[in-house]
């Protein structure tokens, strides 16, 4: 199958990718995509004004009515799930049965937000004035702007498209430049639905395809209530001062640099395996890839030797073949980054396994690596840098306090996890003393979370949460309310004020 021919799978014209003036390659094999129109600042504007007038009559649907167009959506999605992985693996490279279980996850937060269309649910509390009742509301906010990265081109939209539309508010997606293309067929299943919806007002969801200048105006404008923003550290370090400065509401999902802690109890073959797909699914460019493993020092020599076994017999290769298990870096700018970091880890005394560039003849464009293991004296600078491609950082340590302290001791604070069978072990990890990172697994690695709980993580990873559990209220805003239904007028903290 071509390229033109994924591209067509999804609706996506040829007339509508050869005139525009962002070329977009596949990391498959460096080729042309199509060139798609980008948005100018002013024309980012009009689509601001658009939402904010989408917003006035979104949010006096009722919620489930919300809920059902959501669900219409999911359904959608279903319909075109194999042709819209297929685009997410063309256009990112990562491998199609990941594919696969990206847009699923697009499907489970539909699910997600139609029940939840039912529960958005706010407290009572008795008031300690006679004749009075407490209450509190959640009321939409307006215009939710969506930033999303390159190696989840569409599940991060749904997760913060969906909690928003179904909370009242309407939503802008600025999808990254390396992957428009996934976000332009994503628009096209939404306007299919919201064309035969009627309460669906025009500018309900837009895309804004643009430059960092145009994303700048998405960010500044005092009329988009909330920026959920997902990407590198830097990139929240720019944004967040500016939502901040307006006193917008914003959800950052940064950087992580996920550890794995391996205990003399652990049951080694089902670490190795989980070892083995978060490190390198997706290229080792997820925000939760396993990037440290921290091992006991008496099962280290067994898990490492399995663990390099492991990693020599990866196929790599085309991410569109079902039998590979790896696929090419987005990027050249990837690739040297990943040869820079394995050289900063040699001179700081590490000893590297794999790393190097495969498949450069058959794909002269594309940019495929071995995964790497890189043994470590300790934990240096370079591993505390998060580099965004499949190099794991391999360590011993002797007390379980000294390889908690080890897995902390990095700016991120996203996925975390330990495999043991020791109950001691288990429960200090999720105790205050434990984990600092959002999100922490037992017996189970750092990667591929479910939409049920809510996403996010600690330190510089932003604090940010979206997909589930109670991340809706991320979109909303809560609003106090004090009834007074007798003839009386009491004060509150038993004041007496006569006039």
């Amino acid at each position: 199958m071509t390229h033109n021919d994924v591209t067509l799978a999804v609706g996506l014209s040829p007339s509508e990718l050869d005139e525009g003036d962002l070329a977009v390659v596949s990391p498959i094999d460096g080729k042309l995509i199509g060139r798609v129109v980008m948005q100018t600042p002013q024309e980012a504007a009009e689509m601001i004004a658009k939402g904010v007038e989408a917003f006035g009559s979104w949010r006096d649907v009722p919620a489930p009515r919300r809920g059902e167009f959501v669900r219409l959506l999911g359904n959608e999605l279903r319909e075109q799930k194999e042709a819209l992985a297929r685009l997410v693996s063309t256009e990112c490279g990562k491998i199609f049965q990941e594919g696969l279980g990206e847009v699923q996850e697009m499907i489970d937060i539909c699910d997600f937000a139609v029940g939840l269309s039912r529960q958005l649910y706010g407290l009572t509390m008795p008031s300690e004035r006679p004749g009075h009742n407490m209450r509190e509301l959640w009321q939409p906010m307006g215009v939710c702007g969506v930033i999303t990265a390159f190696n989840f081109p569409v599940a991060v939209w749904a997760w913060n498209a969906c909690l928003a539309m179904v909370t009242g508010n309407s939503v802008i997606w600025k999808p990254s430049e390396k992957t428009p293309l996934t976000a332009l067929a994503v628009q096209k299943i939404f306007n299919k639905v919201a064309n035969n919806f009627p309460e669906a007002p025009l500018g309900l969801a837009q895309v804004l395809i643009g430059d960092g200048a145009a994303g700048g105006v998405l960010v500044a404008s005092p009329d988009v209530a909330i920026i959920s923003a997902t990407g590198s550290t830097d990139m929240g370090r720019a944004v967040g001062p500016v939502v901040a400065a307006r006193f917008g509401r914003i959800i950052l999902e940064l950087g992580g640099n996920n550890a794995m802690i391996v205990t003399p109890s652990a049951d080694l073959d089902m670490a190795l395996r989980a070892i083995v797909f978060s490190a390198v699914g997706t290229a080792g460019q997820r925000c939760t890839s396993l990037r440290r493993v921290i091992v006991h020092e008496s099962v280290y020599d067994p898990l490492i030797d399995s663990l390099k076994k492991a990693y020599a017999s990866l196929k790599i290769g085309s991410p569109l073949d079902d039998s590979v298990l790896v696929g090419p870096l987005i990027g050249e700018s990837s690739f040297k980054r990943m040869e820079s970091a394995l050289i900063t880890a040699s001179g700081e005394g590490g000893t590297v396994c794999g790393g190097k560039r495969v498949l450069a003849e058959e794909y002269p464009d594309g940019y495929y690596v071995m995964p790497a293991i890189v043994e470590m004296p300790g934990q240096t600078d370079i591993v505390r840098l998060e580099t965004f491609a499949p190099i794991l950082y391999v360590m011993k340590y002797v007390t379980f306090e000294e390889a908690v302290a080890l897995q902390n001791d990095v700016s991120q604070g996203l996925s975390s996890c330990v495999f043991s069978n020791n109950v001691r072990e288990t429960e200090y990890f999720l105790s205050q003393r434990g984990s600092d990172c959002g999100i922490a697994n037992v017996n189970i690695g750092p990667s591929g979370a479910e939409i049920g709980g809510a996403f996010g993580g600690e330190k510089e990873t932003g604090g940010g949460r979206e997909s589930g559990s109670d991340a809706w209220k991320a979109y909303m805003r809560r609003q106090t309310v004090t009834v007074n239904y007798s003839e009386e007028l009491p004060l509150a903290q038993g004041i007496n004020f006569e006039v």
